[in-house]
């Protein structure tokens, strides 16, 4: 688990192609103070495991799933990459619970400076957006950002000059894509009321008890 508060922007420093797969090595001093084989780092919101840990870089495998859902397989050599260890018992939670598991990825559509402020919107699938809510939290290339407004088509964020300057978003161009998570209490709610998108609508006497105490109708 992580919190989405970025530690560290790393570099890609080369990329062993697989099939199927990739190998990282990621120059991250950093990150791995403390840090063991085994152990989880979150690159670009994307959880992978420490591999091999060697003066001031790690190496990761990246399998297919990952490369399929996520944007880690564009990356090339010299990319930076927002870097974040896994949370420990002691560590502050400045952000929200996030997993480093992708939802989706999204497209950024537009920046739009608002005096101190940077304004980004992202596009993204209905199978992501039913996730996000105003207000809300969203992990966008592993970054902890609140959700200002949300449609049917994209959602809006705002980040101030901290976040721009300890994360790689503002490299970005309209038309890049990033990585999303959505916070998860959504879809645990789905999936217990038995409203998942994959399977079709069921009204049971839980569900019908529960919509009808909490005012649904």
């Amino acid at each position: 688990m992580f919190t989405g508060i970025i530690e560290e922007i790393g570099t890609i420093k080369s990329i062993k192609k697989g099939e199927k797969s990739s190998a990282l090595t990621i120059k991250g001093p950093k990150v791995i103070q403390g840090t063991r084989i085994g152990d989880s780092i979150s690159t670009n919101g994307v959880c992978l495991t420490v591999t091999k840990i060697e003066n001031d870089s790690f190496e990761a495998d990246v399998m297919s799933e990952s490369l399929k859902r996520t944007t880690i397989g564009e990356l090339t050599s010299g990319s930076s990459v927002n870097l974040e260890r896994a949370l420990s018992l002691e560590t502050r939670l400045g952000g929200h619970m996030v997993s480093g598991h992708i939802d989706g990825t999204g497209k950024i559509k537009a920046f739009r400076q608002d005096d101190n402020a940077v304004w980004i919107t992202v596009e993204a699938s209905s199978d992501v957006l039913k996730y996000i809510i105003e207000k809300g939290s969203i992990a966008i290339d592993g970054v902890s950002l609140t959700v200002v407004l949300v449609d049917d088509q994209s959602f809006q964020v705002s980040i101030i000059p901290h976040t721009s300057e300890e994360t790689v978003l503002l490299t970005k161009q309209p038309g890049d894509k990033v990585n999303l998570e959505c916070d998860m209490i959504g879809k645990y709610v789905e999936k217990l009321l038995g409203l998942s998108s994959k399977e079709p609508i069921k009204e049971t006497n839980v569900t019908h008890g529960f919509l009808k105490e909490n005012g649904f109708y």
